[in-house]
């Protein structure tokens, strides 16, 4: 059965960017379908011209000023732009502390002495 399917983008521009909730899933290749609630990730969070946007921000790696002549705006455009999309996302935590069991498994391992693992243990307060 071949059903048509509508992109991204036209479903960020009916949703007209209020928050939504993916309930049903269907695997492309395959019957699966898994139901729940999803929420979709932060870039497929953002309005469909500023996925473009971060999209061709990759595609220049990281250039601004190739952004400044794909998108023939300034530097400060280009800069302001960015930063609005920067404080919209929620940034992970590349180097998170680890938790008591990790702390103590380290320990029993022999890859912290006891008094790196009492200070690792005490950071956690």
């Amino acid at each position: 059965m071949n059903v048509p399917t509508r992109d991204w983008q036209e479903l960020t521009r009916l949703t007209q960017g209020a928050p939504l909730i993916v309930e049903r899933v269907r695997l492309a290749s395959g019957g699966i379908t898994i139901e729940g609630a999803f929420v979709p990730p932060q870039l497929a969070q953002l309005s469909a011209e500023d996925q473009v946007f971060v999209a061709a921000f990759v595609r220049a790696h990281g250039s601004i000023k190739e952004m400044e002549q794909v998108f023939g705006v300034s530097y400060p455009t280009i800069k302001a732009r960015l930063n609005r999309i920067a404080a919209s996302l929620e940034f992970v935590d590349t180097n998170p502390r680890p938790s008591r069991g990790q702390v103590i498994e380290q320990l029993q391992r022999g890859e912290l002495s006891a008094s790196e693992a009492i200070a690792a243990l005490e950071a956690l307060k």
